[in-house]
């Protein structure tokens, strides 16, 4: 079994930490928090041992009545994996405390690509983690790109790709961000750092991105355009993403017309906090003119890379090669829409 740390309980490490426990061939160690808020206490009711991330505060935790099973240098040592799920710069900051351990790290999306050996992908790049001492989970919008421009890389090849990104102002729980009542242009340059980001999973990839942020919270929506290097039709390229297990053709029968009604569709097909692990493509948006394919998709920020760190745990310790792992993910998971 391998022994995974998460160093981060928040809006990603507490699904992580839920999608680790669900491995069969993987046991969560604990978790890091940094403060004993709702999160610290909703991690002790499952029984997650909890550590304290910042250990200036570990006292906090017992006058508001949490048990720590140690101090967070405790949780990477006893961990065979760490995956840090801490905000944005600070697991570059992490970096070294992992590597004093000599304990194998997956970082987020939202860390600079050096802070890693590769940016992973788990349907596009997984062997080249395999092994590695760190890989960085790419971005939530990546992930998603990754996703769709693997297979059409496959089966067509990929001659541009163009996307515009129409981004949520902020998680439903971030209070913080914003616009309120506005519609900006983010960044106003081209490109975004969208593209940039899937090139580091596809090197050679020809890709612009666009980037807007409006005032939603619930999830991103892509208006992609893909320039196809041989001849396809929107039948065909159904047909290849419906083989795709985190790949959700939308059907034109289900009536979901946006992502207020995905969402729902999440909560009553019960899924935990309502999640979307897969990319929702709308079925009825793919179109072909000659070779350029276009397409609207919906991501859910909060948890579509949650399987993604699953398999690189297992890429980083050479546990399971790419398609055992993703099967082995998605089945504990419940990855897989079958509409």
């Amino acid at each position: 079994m391998t022994q995974v740390g998460v160093n981060g309980y928040g809006t990603i490490g507490k699904r992580v930490a839920d999608a680790v426990t669900a491995q069969p061939d993987m046991e969560l160690v604990g978790v890091a928090k940094t403060r004993p808020n709702f999160e610290a206490e909703a991690a002790a009711r499952k029984g997650y041992p909890l550590y304290a991330a910042v250990p200036e505060r570990a006292d906090r935790f017992g006058e508001a009545g949490l048990d720590l099973a140690g101090e967070v240098e405790d949780l990477v040592d006893a961990a065979d994996v760490v995956v840090d799920c801490t905000p944005s710069g600070v697991g570059a900051e992490n970096r070294s405390l992992y590597r004093d351990h000599d304990t194998p790290a997956v970082f987020q999306g939202g860390e600079d690509a050096d802070v890693a050996e590769v940016s992973f992908n788990a349907r596009a790049n997984y062997a080249e983690a395999v092994g590695a001492d760190s890989a960085r989970v790419v971005s939530c919008n990546t992930t998603g790109l990754s996703r769709i421009l693997a297979p059409l890389e496959e089966a067509y090849g990929v001659g541009k790709a163009r996307v515009t990104l129409v981004r949520r102002g902020g998680d439903p729980g971030q209070t913080g961000r914003g616009p309120i009542d506005d519609i900006l242009p983010d960044p106003v340059t081209i490109p975004s750092h969208h593209g940039p980001d899937v090139n580091t999973v596809f090197p050679d990839l020809d890709i612009d991105t666009l980037g807007m942020k409006v005032p939603a919270t619930l999830m991103h929506t892509h208006s992609v355009n893909v320039t196809l290097e041989s001849e396809a039709d929107a039948a065909a390229v159904r047909e290849l993403f419906a083989d795709e297990s985190r790949l959700f053709l939308i059907p034109e029968s289900a009536d979901i017309d946006g992502s207020g009604k995905l969402k729902e569709f999440a909560n009553d097909a019960g899924r935990p906090r309502g999640d979307l692990w897969e990319n929702c493509i709308w079925a009825e948006s793919i179109t072909v003119e000659g070779r350029d394919l276009y397409l609207f998709q919906a991501i859910h920020q909060e948890s579509d890379v949650v399987p993604e760190n699953v398999d690189a745990v297992r890429a980083l310790t050479g546990g399971a090669d790419a398609a055992e792992s993703r099967a082995t993910t998605e089945d504990a998971m419940g990855v897989g829409i079958d509409y």
